[in-house]
């Protein structure tokens, strides 16, 4: 449980690519997800081309972290796979931060930018990564080294937690 407690969004990477091992670990990670019926529905995009990261990094104004990281994984819902669509984005976010388990496992940093539900951004990115209509782009994580070591600031907070009721 303790690599939840090191888990933290890093938007800022040093200009140093990480491995294809290690990006495939991210990938079994996600996969490793549970999924409802065990639909398995994701499907994902590496990005590691500049060109395209600096694209992605100027489709909202939350995305800059894409354009300096040295890859992007963009998670995919595939509807032709879900055996429950409404419950695609439960499945998703398993994934997602199970990728973000594991980069911060191996000593990367990642932040997940979120793209679904809001239909001007997934647009861009279907239009510009040429997603299919049975794929919904849910969002994009992206990873690299940190570029500096900061504490992470523990959420627990005591009067959220209610026994019985409230």
């Amino acid at each position: 449980m303790s690599i939840i407690f090191k888990r933290k969004s890093v938007r800022r990477f040093k200009d140093e690519r990480v491995s294809d091992e290690l990006i495939e670990n991210l990938l079994k990670a996600g996969m490793q997800a549970p999924s409802s019926c065990n639909s398995q529905p994701w499907e994902f995009i590496v990005v590691s081309k500049k060109e395209d990261k600096e694209v992605i990094s100027k489709m909202h104004r939350f995305a800059t972290p894409a354009a300096n990281a040295s890859h992007l994984i963009i998670t995919l819902g595939n509807l032709n796979e879900a055996k429950v669509h409404r419950m695609i984005e439960q499945d998703l976010g398993a994934c997602n931060e199970n990728i973000l388990l594991q980069a911060t496992h191996e000593g990367l940093g990642a932040v997940w930018l979120g793209f679904h539900p809001i239909e001007d951004r997934t647009l861009k990115l279907k239009e510009y990564l040429e997603i299919p209509d049975y794929c919904i782009p849910f969002s994009v994580i992206c990873v690299g080294w940190p570029l500096s070591e900061s504490e992470v600031k523990l959420r627990y907070d005591e009067s959220k937690v209610h026994f019985d009721r409230f």
